[in-house]
């Protein structure tokens, strides 16, 4: 009785990866930031360093619904409402919004976020990057609704693990506002909602001006429906930018992406899909081409202009 205890234990705080534990680095360190800057008042560098992990919480948020990070099912539900209450938004939504859609149909044309859908059609710079988080928050909560409708009426367990990471989410927004308002938006609110901004924004960095026709999902010969970024973003944040291997290989550990991507996709995608950094895209994309059209990006697609009244739709294919 006792060994079968201390083996439950065991795999309850067992990680599946140990490249985890930087996973747990950040999310120790999140909260720690914001506790210090509570109790000792505002630093430009840690307040600049808790921006920065808003980032990785988000990527670890995407990482752990792909693979569950423990072996043991108890702290993985733990966790689902640890990333909540850091995010600041229930980590459930990555299952329908994300799981069940995006990496379906990688963006293609049932893909209800697919950069391509909204007013303007397949645009690739700085004002279509600012105003993607809106547009796609737009189309994906009706999305999360009529799932979350699905579960209270099929699977009423998982709508109340649902409803009390709703429940955990806005109860510390109340909890931090309540203790002290100034104190609550500085750094709780609006830290966990640049990260927000980010989670909904990648999207519109990995696919804007990729190619979401049937022959590239085929991935025949080219895998042309995502970019990837190289360089410094891969170590800092769990590999993110290797979107075509995540894509591929979406039940993969984010540390197995940096072999696939080089041995096997890399060359399956256009030049221009494969670029060197994030920022050094960002700057060229969206600022340097809003004043000279040879730093803008090309679309691939053959034609990707909406249809009439497309961009308000919230249309979705049950998976």
């Amino acid at each position: 009785m006792a060994s079968t205890l201390v083996g439950r234990n065991r795999r309850f705080l067992r990680l599946r990866h140990v490249q985890d534990w930087q996973s747990l680095a950040y999310l120790a360190a999140f909260p720690a930031l914001i506790i210090w800057q509570w109790l000792h008042g505002f630093s430009w560098p840690l307040y600049a360093l808790q921006l920065f992990l808003t980032l990785g919480v988000g990527v670890i948020h995407h990482n752990h619904t792909h693979l569950r990070m423990w072996q043991g099912r108890t702290a993985n539900r733990i966790t689902d409402f640890y990333i909540t209450l850091c995010q600041g938004h229930p980590s459930f939504v990555f299952w329908p919004t994300h799981c069940t859609n995006h990496h379906r149909y990688k963006h293609g044309e049932h893909d209800v976020a697919r950069t391509y859908r909204f007013t303007g059609g397949d645009t690739n710079h700085l004002y279509g990057y600012l105003v993607h988080p809106f547009q796609a928050a737009r189309v994906l909560y009706p999305t999360v609704f009529s799932w979350l409708v699905r579960m209270r009426r099929h699977y009423p367990g998982v709508w109340r693990y649902c409803m009390l990471q709703y429940g955990a989410w806005l109860g510390l927004w109340a909890t931090v506002l309540a203790i002290d308002v100034q104190k609550g938006l500085l750094y709780v609110i609006i830290p966990q909602l640049h990260g927000l901004h980010w989670l909904l924004v990648t999207n519109y960095l990995q696919h804007a001006h990729a190619d979401g026709s049937p022959e590239s999902l085929r991935g025949q010969p080219m895998l042309n429906y995502a970019r990837n970024f190289e360089g410094l973003v891969n170590p800092l944040l769990f590999n993110i930018g290797l979107h075509t291997a995540h894509h591929q290989h979406s039940r993969a550990h984010w540390s197995a992406l940096t072999g696939l991507h080089w041995q096997y996709y890399r060359q399956r995608v256009t030049p221009q899909l494969n670029e060197p950094g994030l920022l050094p895209y960002m700057a060229r994309v969206f600022i340097m081409g809003a004043i000279r059209r040879k730093y803008r990006s090309v679309p691939l697609m053959a034609s990707s202009v909406p249809r009439r009244n497309e961009d308000t739709s919230t249309s979705f294919r049950s998976s």
